[in-house]
C-alpha cells in the first residue's frame, strides 16, 4: 500500500507500507493507522464507503473533514501498489 499526503497538488509526504499477513478488509483501519502513524498525522475515520472505494478503484481518498483534528494538507491518498 502506498499512503501520499498531498497539499496544493504536490506529494509532500509519501510511505510504502508493506502487510505481513493476507490482506483482509476488516483490517483495513489497522492498515491505515499504521500508515499514519508513519506519516505521523491523525488516523482518519474510517466510513464504508471508504473501503468500497478502496475495493473497487484500489484507491481511497480522505479529505480534511474526514479527521477529527485539523490538518494541513488537501489530501491522504490511500493506494493498492502489486509487486
Amino acid at each position: 500500500m502506498w499512503g501520499k499526503i498531498i497539499k496544493d497538488g504536490k506529494i509532500i509526504k509519501q510511505v510504502t507500507y508493506e502487510r505481513v499477513d493476507k490482506f483482509t478488509y476488516s483490517s483495513f483501519f489497522n492498515y491505515l493507522a499504521d500508515i499514519c502513524e508513519e506519516l505521523d498525522i491523525a488516523t482518519p475515520v474510517l466510513l464504508k464507503t471508504h473501503i468500497f472505494n478502496y475495493a473497487k478503484f484500489n484507491t481511497v481518498k480522505f479529505i480534511p473533514r474526514d479527521f477529527a483534528e485539523s490538518v494541513d494538507f488537501d489530501r491522504l491518498v490511500i493506494e493498492n501498489i502489486t509487486v
